[in-house]
């Protein structure tokens, strides 16, 4: 049995002998008591960066607790603010006591405004909304203060729903105009009767959020003032990350997270309908739901996270429709098949082009996987990798692209001899734990299964494993890095533990499970990846390249530092190096396309930075008709073509003869590189390079 394990055992039977749970615990559960007695051991025992228990940490995660039960500034009245702020600076010293009494007061006041909210809601939607009112609504709810008395809360709370109520209403009038063009015996509905079905699908479920909703809350609240990957799972939440380890997917493959009040897409799955279909993105919001079956969507904006996903998920082969808000401000409907994710989607492919009469290789490595039953047996990125190479070998290739875009990460040992194929040997990461230990980890094997031309292509959500190959590569200049200005910026390592695996007391009941830092990765060079990550050689301009997404986007991130260089010597594979970079940028600069992703990019910052919007229903149309013509103006980006003839190997030509399903993948994803410019610029860059002689 682990040290820790027997650690955690001896610390829960002294908690149960010696807790009284007297008067100080008031409402707070044996439960809850012994899960924040375990996560406290875990934070000052094995987290990465124990933090000081003190007057700004209380601050902190007073204020993030706060956040979380009212992000939107809408239930509690500055009066209650005012109660609560003499803890803002006792939580730490309450902590120490294992005195965790506060959340469960705090939530005794919420439940009563969650109720007030309720009644002025269903209040409101009683009367019409004065749409001819000029008024706005100021949507950065960290500017505003909390009302100072039930009428301005009420003023708020009728204007977030008159906020939601808008989109809703004009688009049931733009589909009756729409349904009127084309039939002119279509029977109009009044507009009284438009804006009642408008106001149906904008009440929330507020009234869901429990007790136990709220421990969670107060306990990440402490969680989080570590690092933005230090999270305590709740039973149902555990269950839930259970389900997205072991790919045993059904629904759309969007990993969600409630922002302020709404539902954001954080990462698309490898593989499932979501991130096949190409649509939805990270950073868009999901603000309605209709099932295949029902005739009107419902709203998810205010609604509890788990209640979004039970709409949002569903049997394989049912239809879903989201209403969703791009990352530019747009709105646009779109439908997905749910499905099972489809393994195969998630593994390495690869395909070759003739560009210039030479033979290229593009491989695309959705993420870093490995069988956790059996690693040197099992399937795994790695040694997919080497037999993909040496596939490409016999095609008499002239150069490799990997094709990092998107992907999060995944196994270190996998990485570390992914790396080895393109070097002789030498070290690849360092990782550094808690106690300062270094350990290098190293490529040991001298043969190179590829020495010829290589670019790595990442973006802002190549993470991790990603990021660690494209460091080592970049750090011993065996490739180019080509993409966004720099990739995700996760130096971390994380350990998932099992509370209730641990628990010899089930009368608690469950307890849930705790993710938590434990080392940070570091280049070969010494430099961390932290919140930095790599920066590419060569900078392509995409959608995100002004705005933060990443790391540095997480609240509360570990900091960046640097510790000693590895021993290591650079490989200088190309003659040409650099000017091949110089003559790149020249092309990107130069390029019509490159300049319109540039000038949408500028233009997703404008929009993102807005917050302040009009109530008043004629500015509320001009602003939808100003964005869509603005956003027609970026059309042609979708609509590039590189006229280049992408093809599957011959072993997947074979299985492809009675296969017509591998037939019908393939065929989509070279129809989606013949509209890729930034791999048609990596063909230019592999053709550009001048190997040195050994």
């Amino acid at each position: 049995m682990k040290r820790s394990i027997l650690v955690l055992l001896s610390l829960m039977m002294v908690l149960i002998g010696a807790c009284s749970f007297k008067s100080k615990l008031d409402n707070v559960t044996k439960q809850e008591y012994i899960i924040e007695m375990l996560l406290s051991f875990y934070l000052k025992h094995r987290h990465y960066h124990p933090k000081d228990i003190n007057d700004t940490f209380s601050e902190n995660v007073y204020k993030r607790y706060l956040k979380t039960l009212d992000p939107q500034k809408k239930y509690f009245l500055a009066s209650d603010i005012e109660l609560f702020d003499t803890y803002k600076h006792e939580l730490d010293d309450l902590l120490q006591k294992r005195d965790i009494g506060f959340f469960s007061y705090s939530f005794s006041i919420l439940k009563d405004r969650i109720k007030q909210t309720q009644e002025i809601q269903n209040k409101i939607l009683k009367k019409p909304f004065d749409l001819s009112l000029k008024e706005t609504i100021n949507t950065d709810f960290d500017s505003i203060n909390y009302a100072k008395d039930i009428d301005e809360l009420t003023n708020r709370i009728r204007k977030t729903l008159k906020s939601r109520f808008l989109p809703n209403y004009h688009e049931r009038k733009q589909e009756q105009l729409d349904s009127l063009k084309k039939n002119l015996n279509h029977i109009a509905i009044t507009d009284k009767k438009l804006q009642e079905e408008a106001k149906e699908s904008i009440i929330s479920s507020i009234e869901d959020f429990t007790e136990n909703d709220a421990f969670s809350a107060f306990v990440n609240a402490v969680m989080l003032e570590f690092d933005p990957h230090t999270y305590y799972f709740a039973p149902k939440d555990e269950d839930q990350f259970n389900i997205s380890i072991s790919g045993k997917l059904e629904g759309i493959g969007a990993r969600l997270q409630r922002k302020d009040d709404k539902v954001k897409i954080v990462e698309l799955i490898s593989g499932a309908p979501a991130w096949r279909d190409q649509r939805l993105e990270v950073g868009d919001y999901i603000i309605k739901v209709r099932q295949e079956k029902e005739l009107k969507p419902v709203s998810i904006v205010g609604m509890p996270l788990d209640d979004a996903i039970t709409l949002i998920k569903g049997p394989k082969g049912t239809t879903i429709y989201l209403t969703v808000q791009k990352v530019d401000g747009t709105t646009q409907v779109i439908d997905l098949v749910r499905d099972v994710v489809e393994l195969e989607e998630t593994y390495l492919k690869s395909t070759y082009v003739t560009y210039n009469d030479k033979r290229y290789g593009v491989i695309h490595l959705p993420k870093f996987y490995f069988s956790f039953e059996n690693y040197s047996k099992g399937r795994n990125a790695a040694s997919d990798m080497k037999q993909e190479i040496k596939r490409l070998k016999k095609l008499n290739i002239e150069g490799i692209i990997i094709d990092l875009r998107g992907n999060g990460g995944g196994s270190l040992h996998t990485v570390v001899e992914m790396a080895g194929l393109f070097i002789k040997k030498g070290p690849v990461v360092q990782i550094k734990s808690k106690s300062g230990n270094l350990q290098v980890l190293e490529d040991v094997d001298k043969d190179i299964l590829w020495n010829g031309r290589l670019a790595i292509l990442v973006d802002e959500t190549s993470a991790s494993a990603s990021e660690i190959l494209a460091a080592a590569m970049q750090d011993y200049k065996r490739a180019i890095i080509i993409g966004s200005k720099q990739t995700y910026g996760k130096g971390t390592v994380q350990t998932f533990d099992d509370m209730d695996r641990q628990n010899a007391y089930p009368n608690f009941g469950k307890l849930g499970a705790v993710k938590f830092t434990t080392q940070k990765y570091y280049r070969i060079t010494g430099e961390s990846t932290q919140l930095e990550g790599v920066k590419s050689d060569i900078i392509t301009p995409d959608r995100y390249m002004y705005i933060d997404i990443g790391e540095r986007d997480e609240e509360n991130p570990l900091t960046w530092d640097q510790i000693k260089s590895s021993k290591y010597q650079e490989i200088n594979s190309y003659k040409n190096f650099n000017q091949v970079i110089n003559r790149s940028k020249n092309r990107i600069k130069s390029n019509t396309h490159f300049t319109l992703i540039d000038n949408h990019a500028k233009w997703i910052k404008k929009q993102r930075d807005t917050n302040l919007f009009s109530l008043n229903y004629d500015n509320y149309v001009n602003r939808v008709h100003t964005l869509e013509k603005e956003s027609k103006a970026f059309d042609s980006i979708k609509r590039y073509e590189n006229n280049l003839v992408y093809k599957s190997l011959p072993y997947e030509l074979n299985l492809m003869q009675t296969d017509s399903i591998l037939r019908k993948k393939r065929n989509n994803w070279h129809e989606n590189l013949q509209h890729d410019l930034y791999l048609e610029e990596a063909l230019k860059v592999l053709e550009d390079l001048q190997m040195n002689e050994e």
